[in-house]
């Protein structure tokens, strides 16, 4: 079987991203923000895209969940070509295969908790129950609670609650402890990391803290629009060890 830029069978990969680039316009002016990516991402690792702002990690992570369109290159979801999918396809992708959790937790403030993950699970092909999902999270006691009367780091497990009701394939998260203090951030990493052992789950986690990295299978560093380096973590942490 042939093998991959990682070193890794194909049939290992999620996606499989080959000379990816994308330019934006900024007047006249063409302003590159990633300038050929090569990387397999591996069915049920969790990822770390490490880097600073301005480095291409958003850019990559739109891409991959079909929220934009890169300028050239190939993107592969297992035998998808996201490249030619039309926007109904891609939302489908979206839809049925991704769950995405942002810095800001984008909660509706008049629906509870339970309320909150119910909005996903009632179009999901194959969802868990809001309270399954909210107690995978840890959140068991806190369903009927209204964002208002939760915690950041409570309000950011609902995000991720929301974002897993539908059992995706992928978990795209873009900064998700940005907003906490370093103990709270440990917590939202936690349900991350369960929900990636217990669902199988392909993680992919956007940070620019180092310390985060130790959690990841794997670690991408990105800079000026490019991979950097890709590392194996042979020595990974729980994220309940991490600390900054």
């Amino acid at each position: 079987m042939e093998k991959s830029v990682t070193g890794l069978e194909d049939s290992q990969a999620a996606f499989r991203v080959r000379g990816l680039t994308k330019m934006y316009r900024s007047g006249d002016i063409d302003v590159p923000a990633l300038r050929g990516i090569d990387l397999d991402i591996c069915n049920g690792e969790v990822l770390v895209l490490l880097g600073p702002s301005g480095s291409g990690k958003s850019t990559f992570l739109n891409i991959l969940g079909g929220l934009d369109r890169p300028s050239s290159g190939e993107v592969r979801f297992h035998d998808h070509d996201l490249l030619q999918m039309s926007e109904r396809q891609l939302t489908r992708y979206r839809r049925d295969h991704v769950g995405f959790v942002f810095q800001f937790y984008n909660l509706i403030s008049s629906l509870t908790a339970r309320e909150n993950v119910a909005l996903v699970t009632e179009i999901a092909a194959n969802p868990m129950t809001p309270e399954a999902a909210l107690e995978m999270v840890g959140l068991k006691d806190r369903i009927d609670h209204f964002p208002a009367q939760l915690s950041g780091g409570e309000q950011q497990r609902v995000a991720i609650a929301r974002a897993i009701a539908k059992r995706p394939e992928i978990l795209l998260c873009d900064e998700p402890t940005g907003a906490l203090d370093s103990q709270t951030g440990v917590v939202v990493l936690e349900a991350i990391e369960h929900v990636n052992t217990e669902l199988k789950t392909t993680a992919v986690i956007i940070t620019h803290n180092v310390a985060i990295a130790a959690m990841g299978s794997r670690v991408a560093s990105f800079a000026n629009g490019r991979i950097a380096g890709l590392s194996v973590n042979h020595c990974r942490r729980p994220a309940h060890e991490l600390s900054w």
